[in-house]
């Protein structure tokens, strides 16, 4: 459902992300275990959504502290986090159930002062990069210098339709801008294969937030009622892309309640 990912260290382990369920938790601590004997000493969580970090008990359990972006703090506590983990405990069980637990971060990340916290591990030097409010509101990134590999999270997808919801577009868009100031070579994303061509690849992500953007904010300058634009709109451009079915029509209604706002100067 989503990708993960992790950096071997001469001091340890460093893990990117958690993965959906405490059962593909324990598939990422067996797939570190082949390649080192390393402790796992450090997850970075992307965001909290529930594919991204319903793993982190799993890796808790052996001994990582845990990172995240503060705003976090009421992403977990929310009612929507609470109703999302009621859902996946129905649909997914017995892979999510009365015993999948929502992890609270150990080190809330504050990033005040400097839009970057770097960190020295092994002899290995990473940049965690604060990108939030942009698909979610506590958006980071991880930057493996010696590597030059980033890990995205969802603000990169490659090969189908990113999930935007409520996310904040233009922010989105300022943080691709902000991903190849780093001049990574590989970029993982937060779904879809790895990306050794990250300015080609991030393309139709940012193609798509533009489109939509455009065709929402047309259809909300005109006053036109959400279902009448958004049959109006012709979506061949994206529509053989993997997600468009399921995704759309919620990131459509997502864009135009965001264009009204930023008509309003709410946003």
């Amino acid at each position: 459902m989503s990708n993960a990912g992790f950096v071997v260290t001469n001091a340890g382990v460093v893990v990117f992300d958690a993965l959906a369920t405490p059962t593909l938790g324990q598939a990422m601590v067996r797939a570190i275990r082949k390649v080192t004997p390393q402790p796992i000493r450090r997850v970075i969580v992307s965001h909290y959504h529930a594919d991204h970090f319903y793993g982190l008990q799993v890796l808790k359990e052996q001994g990582a502290e845990v990172w995240a972006h503060e705003n976090a703090r009421a992403t977990l506590a929310s009612d929507d986090t609470k109703a999302r983990l009621k859902q996946r405990r129905a649909d997914l069980a017995p892979w999510v159930n009365s015993k999948t637990r929502l992890i609270p971060a150990d080190r809330w990340l504050n990033f005040t002062d400097a839009k970057t916290i770097a960190f020295e591990m092994g002899g290995l030097h990473f940049r965690v990069i604060d990108s939030s409010g942009a698909h979610s509101s506590e958006d980071i990134m991880l930057f493996v210098e010696e590597d030059k590999v980033l890990f995205a999270g969802d603000l990169f997808f490659t090969g189908r339709i990113p999930f935007v919801g409520s996310a904040d577009s233009k922010r989105w868009l300022e943080a691709l801008d902000r991903m190849l100031e780093v001049k990574p070579e590989f970029v993982i994303p937060g779904h879809g294969r790895m990306s050794t061509e990250p300015a080609k690849d991030m393309q139709l992500t940012r193609e798509y937030l533009i489109f939509l953007r455009k065709k929402m904010g047309e259809a909300v300058a005109d006053l036109i009622p959400f279902d009448e634009a958004y049959l109006a709109v012709d979506w061949s451009r994206f529509e053989k892309y993997p997600a468009f079915q399921p995704a759309n029509r919620i990131n459509a209604y997502g864009s135009y309640l965001l264009m009204e706002k930023e008509s309003l100067g709410t946003q």
